[in-house]
């Protein structure tokens, strides 16, 4: 790459570049961006031209990036995030003592976890702010290998080659239910008790259902939930209402279990131990200094959940 082109890499235009890459067309950036359409296309255009090769291929829905925009966007993204950790650096060097963390979890993670992670951190890094998005786990990692994020929290089932696993353990899913419900005095249970009663499961997109729907297949066990949900929330206040048995993992009810709100009990299906909690960074990317700070705290705390 010659060294206008290195300057070109430099410039608005790979901002643009990215957003398109991000959004999967011009109108959906120039929104986002806040600027006009035509703008982003000039600036797409040069870089196009400056580098001798098309970038995208243009489909019916919008535009995708072809191999040579794929490594564009990987090798810009990456120059992008140093960018932004080199001024954090330099900041942290002058005693600003500001920055901020970009986060993305799962809604578990968001009930009690992260907020409580947060303050904790902030009592001795007043300077730092904090921003958060929830969403299911494909989106998490999708924010992720964007860049858009410092670090994920979610619960995989397997690995992502483009996501670095800063810290992973297990977290076997339980069940739950109130303390008076008639099976909160057992050590254990199995899914062919659990299908006794009135069940409050996650949405078949969620991971923890998938993992549920497996161990079932496997167990020739039919389990049917008188209520579904993509909200965990929702799940928690339909147990803690009446009979009814949830499934969790315990970070996201600790709290609730702490003040016998909840009871967890563990479940004697093997496999329903394969559920791991995972903290994530894009991989090859290094991290800003008050994002590797509070990662620290993050491990901390969820070890206390081992």
């Amino acid at each position: 790459m010659t060294s206008s082109n290195t300057r070109i890499l430099e410039e608005t235009a790979v901002r643009y570049f990215l957003e398109v890459v991000r959004r999967g067309s011009i109108t959906e950036a120039a929104i986002t961006l806040n600027v006009a359409s035509s703008a982003i296309s000039r600036q797409i255009s040069r870089l196009e031209d400056a580098l001798d090769t098309p970038l995208f291929e243009r489909i019916s829905r919008g535009m995708r990036p072809n191999a040579a925009g794929e490594l564009l966007a990987a090798h810009a993204l990456r120059m992008q995030l140093e960018a932004e950790r080199v001024g954090n650096e330099l900041a942290a060097l002058k005693g600003l003592r500001r920055g901020e963390v970009k986060l993305a979890c799962t809604e578990g993670f968001a009930l009690e976890f992260v907020p409580h992670a947060i303050a904790q951190f902030r009592e001795g890094h007043r300077g730092i702010r904090f921003h958060l998005s929830v969403g299911n786990a494909k989106s998490v990692a999708q924010l992720v290998r964007e860049g858009t994020v410092d670090l994920g929290l979610t619960f995989m089932l397997a690995p992502d080659p483009d996501i670095k696993v800063e810290f992973s353990q297990k977290a076997p899913i339980m069940a739950v239910m109130h303390p008076d419900h008639v099976l909160a005095g057992r050590k254990r249970v199995s899914l062919s008790e659990l299908a006794q009663y009135p069940l409050g499961m996650p949405k078949k997109n969620i991971t923890m259902r998938r993992l549920i729907d497996a161990c079932c297949s496997r167990s020739n066990v039919v389990l049917e939930p008188v209520l579904s949900a993509d909200s965990i929330s929702a799940l928690l206040s339909f147990v803690m209402s009446g009979n009814g048995v949830g499934f969790s993992a315990q970070i996201p009810i600790r709290e609730y279990l702490r003040t016998r709100k909840l009871v967890a009990v563990p479940i004697k299906d093997k496999d329903m131990n394969a559920l791991y909690l995972e903290i994530q960074s894009l991989s090859g990317r290094t991290l800003p200094q008050a994002a590797r700070s509070f990662l620290n705290t993050l491990i901390d705390r969820a070890s206390e959940c081992a």
